[in-house]
């Protein structure tokens, strides 16, 4: 072969993957105690986006595309794949422990699926509680028809991944607007996704549950017809709000 020829059937170098950022795997991370997750489940996503100040929930366009009465919770492995791509998905399934949720960062793709049935069957036979996906999804009818698998994404297409990398696991990812990091605790139900901030989880908890009582009392006092709008007036009284007619505002 003479150089000429050589140098045309050369790969170039800048599709080269290099270790480091971008590719690697983080095996160990901490974890919260169970009794906490387990704790937090107790609750519905808005009670606990409330005690958030509403910034750790993701967008509403990752929604749960399976049984509307599944919820998902758990410790997140966290999974960043190159769009297109889920060598790392299928990776993140040796690392994940029983009770974790995979949350896979696909850069909001809408092209390519993250993972499909057969994912999905693997990490449910090895204890994945779920998946929360910012991109898309395949196979939905047979992911639905596991019956007890929840999987939050964007939406569903019919185009399976590439696997070639590159990809992290277990580092800091972006899904939905929400920075998560690995050990952060997931909650999904039909109202949405939101993120435990690990370092927060036991004092939002201790939030919660001293808050629990009174919740009920007032949803109960308005299932009857028992309450007053009085505050609401003396919001617009103190903002200067003018009334005509009836009201007391003004």
């Amino acid at each position: 072969m003479t150089p000429q020829a050589t140098q045309t059937a050369a790969k170039p170098k800048t599709a080269d993957m290099h270790p480091g950022p971008g590719f690697r795997v983080r095996h160990d991370i901490e974890r919260p105690d169970k009794a906490i997750v387990d704790g937090l489940g107790q609750f519905e996503t808005p009670a606990i986006s409330d005690q958030l100040n509403r910034l750790y929930t993701m967008m509403p366009s990752i929604r749960n595309l399976t049984d509307e009465h599944l919820t998902i919770l758990g410790p997140a492995v966290t999974v960043k794949s190159y769009p297109g791509d889920n060598l790392m998905v299928h990776k993140s399934l040796d690392i994940a422990q029983p009770g974790d949720v995979i949350v896979v960062d696909g850069h909001r793709s809408p092209l390519t699926a993250a993972l499909g049935d057969l994912v999905s069957k693997k990490a449910r036979h090895r204890g994945v509680s779920g998946f929360v996906v910012d991109g898309v999804i395949r196979d939905l009818p047979e992911i639905k028809g596991l019956g007890d698998f929840p999987v939050f994404a964007r939406d569903v297409t019919p185009i399976g991944p590439m696997h070639r990398g590159p990809g992290e696991i277990n580092y800091p990812i972006a899904a939905g607007g929400v920075v998560v990091n690995p050990g952060d605790i997931i909650v999904g139900d039909l109202n949405g996704v939101v993120v435990v901030p690990q370092e927060f989880a036991a004092d939002l908890l201790k939030r919660l549950q001293e808050r629990a009582a009174a919740e009920a009392a007032y949803n109960d006092s308005v299932a009857s017809g028992d309450f007053s709008n009085a505050w609401v007036d003396a919001i617009l009284e103190d903002s200067g709000v003018v009334i005509n007619g009836t009201g007391k505002a003004g």
